[in-house]
């Protein structure tokens, strides 16, 4: 698997699969999850209602994953993931490195080759840039799935690009 990292807007990404960002709602939010539903348009946030509507009546768990279309996006589905918030004690490293996971695995399910990552929980969820490129960096690398030929970590922040930089 092809693993980079670039600095840019997620929501614009040429890939099969972009992952949001998003918090346990899936209802839209701050930051990534804000710009990838402003981004999206009203489809995907009906996507999401339909989500909590049926299978996910109680929200998203850290660390899980879960597919929708991608409305307006170039891309064809979003893969929801909810990090970890340090802020709520939320530190063990493997909650982080599951949404990593998880979101491969979703993105093998619907048939995605090439995924744009952002640095989850390095923003409002309090993370270090360098803990997060640390586990999202080795988490995709040890990924023991297939079908996921490319991933680009799309990031935020020339910070948060150097953490990735120095990973790869």
């Amino acid at each position: 698997m092809q693993i980079d990292a670039v600095l840019g807007d997620i929501t614009t990404a040429r890939v099969d699969a972009i992952v949001n960002a998003a918090n346990s709602s899936l209802l839209g939010g701050g930051g990534v999850d804000g710009a990838i539903h402003a981004a999206a348009g009203p489809q995907l946030l009906a996507e999401c209602r339909e989500l909590r509507r049926t299978v996910l009546p109680d929200g998203l768990p850290v660390g899980e994953a879960v597919a929708t279309g991608a409305g307006a996006l170039p891309c064809r589905w979003v893969i929801h993931t909810v990090g970890p918030n340090a802020h709520r004690g939320q530190t063990a490293p493997a909650l982080l490195r599951a949404c990593f996971t998880h979101s491969l695995d979703e993105a093998a399910r619907v048939g995605a080759r090439t995924v744009a990552m952002p640095a989850v929980s390095a923003g409002v969820y309090g993370w270090a840039a360098t803990e997060v490129a640390r586990e999202a960096v080795s988490a995709v690398r040890d990924w023991p799935g297939t079908g996921v030929d490319q991933v680009r970590f799309v990031l935020f922040s020339e910070a948060v690009l150097a953490a990735f930089a120095a990973e790869l």
